[in-house]
Parts: structure tokens; C-alpha cells; sequence
């Protein structure tokens, strides 16, 4: 599943704000005010059509509550990284992750190294 980088900014701050409890209500002003602090300025309308976006992808739900919306995202950050490890595999080694790990462990060794 492709993601752009203001939809991984946002799953991300769906994930740091659910890392203490999985059941909090979740609205688009709670992302927008995630986002800038963590210096991510970006217009509530913008949030809001990146996070329908998600929405359609089946990424995030949207549920309703009073007069108001929310959204759950559906898989966790671990689940989205197996995604898109998969992805990685199987469009540049052919699905051969003995050989992604090669490449990774060849030609990424700096970044390995801390």
C-alpha cells in the first residue's frame, strides 16, 4: 500500500497518540495540533482531505459521535511496516527477501551503524 509522506506523518501521530490507549477518540484537530508540534504546518482542511483519503484506503476509519467525527486507524504501525516491507520485496527482488536483506546489509551499512 503506497502512502505519501503527510499520510505517514499523520498514521504516525495516529500511532503516538494511541500508544497509551487504543480506544481514544481521534479527531482531525487532535492530529493538526500533533503535527505542529511536531513542526508539520499544514491547514486543517489539508489534514482533513489527506485523512478521508485514508479513509478510502481502508487505513483509517471514520465513525461518528454526537455531532462529531473521529478516526481509528486500522492497522498498527508494525502491521504497516510489514506492508510495505512486503511491497519492497516483492517490487525490487522479485519477493526474495534473502536478497533484499543482502542489499540492505551491503549498500545501507551506514545507516546500521550507530
Amino acid at each position: 500500500m503506497v502512502c505519501g509522506k503527510l499520510e505517514i506523518d499523520i498514521l504516525n501521530s495516529f500511532w503516538n497518540l494511541t500508544d497509551s490507549s487504543e480506544d481514544i477518540d481521534i479527531s482531525i484537530q487532535d492530529i493538526v495540533d500533533d503535527l505542529s508540534k511536531n513542526g508539520i504546518e499544514r491547514a486543517y482542511t489539508t489534514i482533513k482531505t489527506v485523512m478521508d483519503r485514508l479513509t478510502v484506503k481502508s487505513i483509517l476509519v471514520r465513525y461518528k459521535v454526537g455531532k462529531k467525527f473521529f478516526y481509528k486507524a486500522t492497522m498498527s504501525r508494525n502491521e504497516m511496516a510489514m506492508e510495505a516491507i512486503k511491497e519492497t520485496a516483492e517490487q525490487f527482488f522479485n519477493g526474495n527477501y534473502v536478497e533484499m536483506m543482502k542489499f540492505i546489509e551491503n549498500e545501507c551499512s551506514e545507516f546500521l551503524v550507530k
